[in-house]
């Protein structure tokens, strides 16, 4: 992952509440919006480039980065030709998002626009339309990607048509964006229907730092957008403490943890074991850190796939690994279980691989 970022849509609030919603994003680290156009009526190019003019000035002030969503329709019914994007550098926009898009030669031509504007392709249909224009040699440096979001329940992408739809991407080595979704009751987006707004159906109603840390478990998506708003600032808070480019790991804890626990589990770098086992993804280096540490045998239950697990005293020289469990195991008294990954999220552990480094969130 290289960025969160975060949505805005003026024409649903005032631009005194979407700025404080950009100031207090960037103080936790987002820097890039997205807006759309699709859903905007009733405005003049002018009335248009005034208003987002202000909110991309600002947001840039913040260390934003500005997409805006069109498409071709919206484009006729400003009077704006796609060969030439002068409008939205007169908007301040640092990109522009194809929600529906033309034939290929038109969006390759699209990124040598002179105006040095982005081109976000829509990354969610699972056919050859990156190819085809990628076939047109566009300009990569001004060429990316970012997939829909779905308002309306039981209408989101799938894990396996997303992780299709990724792998055609990357094979054309292009940056990925996907959107989660805030839990706030009261968020909206630009349509009215209030049903969480997420690229996948299955991170519907998760908690918004699970639907991030699953999506950096894929290892291919590149930004992470808030696609309604307002969330709340506990859940930019959440989202700030995940580290971008590893596996992210927040366990349901099942014991009350001791002093050494809580440091091989919080505090210490992990990285899988080379020589993995289809049993558990190993981190062994606490061992020699924590060498000289007694841990007490404590909640030795039956194990199962899912759980985190450190050594005691019993295990002798092994004292003081932890383990993420991927294959059920009896119960061992040298083995505490610490706590588990949630049912909703088993998807992280298809990231466990030798030598990938993780880390464990409280």
């Amino acid at each position: 992952m290289a960025r969160l970022g975060i949505s805005v849509y003026p024409e649903h609030d005032s631009m005194e509440n979407i700025k404080a919603y950009i100031d207090l994003a960037s103080k936790y680290g987002f820097s890039r919006i997205f807006s759309c156009l699709l859903s905007v009526e009733g405005k003049t190019k002018e009335q248009l480039i005034e208003e987002f003019r202000d909110l991309n000035d600002f947001a840039h002030e913040k260390g934003m980065e500005v997409f805006l969503d069109i498409a071709p329709y919206v484009l006729k019914r400003l009077g704006v030709e796609w060969n030439d994007l002068q409008f939205f550098k007169d908007m301040h926009a640092d990109g522009i998002r194809l929600d529906e898009g033309f034939t290929g030669m038109e969006e390759s031509l699209m990124t040598t626009n002179p105006q040095g504007l982005k081109i976000e392709l829509n990354a969610s249909p699972l056919n050859d339309y990156i190819d085809n224009v990628c076939s047109h040699h566009p300009d990569r440096a001004h060429l990316t990607t970012c997939h829909n979001f779905y308002p309306m329940r039981y209408s989101g992408l799938s894990l396996d048509h997303f992780r299709k739809c990724n792998e055609k991407i990357k094979a054309n080595n292009l940056p990925i964006a996907a959107f989660i979704g805030s839990n706030n009751p009261e968020a909206f987006g630009p349509w009215p229907v209030k049903e969480g707004l997420v690229t996948l159906e299955d991170h519907r109603d998760l908690p918004i730092d699970a639907q991030a840390r699953l999506l950096i478990a894929e290892g291919n998506v590149d930004d992470i957008l808030i696609a309604n708003c307002y969330p709340t600032e506990e859940e930019l808070k959440e989202l700030s403490k995940l580290q971008p480019g590893i596996l992210n790991i927040k366990p349901v804890l099942e014991k009350e943890l001791t002093e050494v626990e809580r440091k091989i589990l919080y505090e210490h770098p992990h990285f899988v074991r080379g020589d993995m086992s289809e049993y558990s993804a190993r981190s062994t280096m606490p061992r020699i850190t924590f060498a000289d540490e007694s841990i007490a045998p404590a909640n030795n239950r039956p194990i199962k796939r899912g759980d985190l697990i450190i050594f005691n005293d019993g295990y002798g020289r092994y004292k003081g690994e932890l383990h993420v469990v991927l294959k059920d195991m009896p119960a061992d008294e040298r083995k505490n279980v610490i706590g588990h990954i949630p049912p909703e999220e088993m998807h992280l552990l298809d990231a466990l691989k030798p030598f990938a480094p993780f880390k464990v969130i409280e």
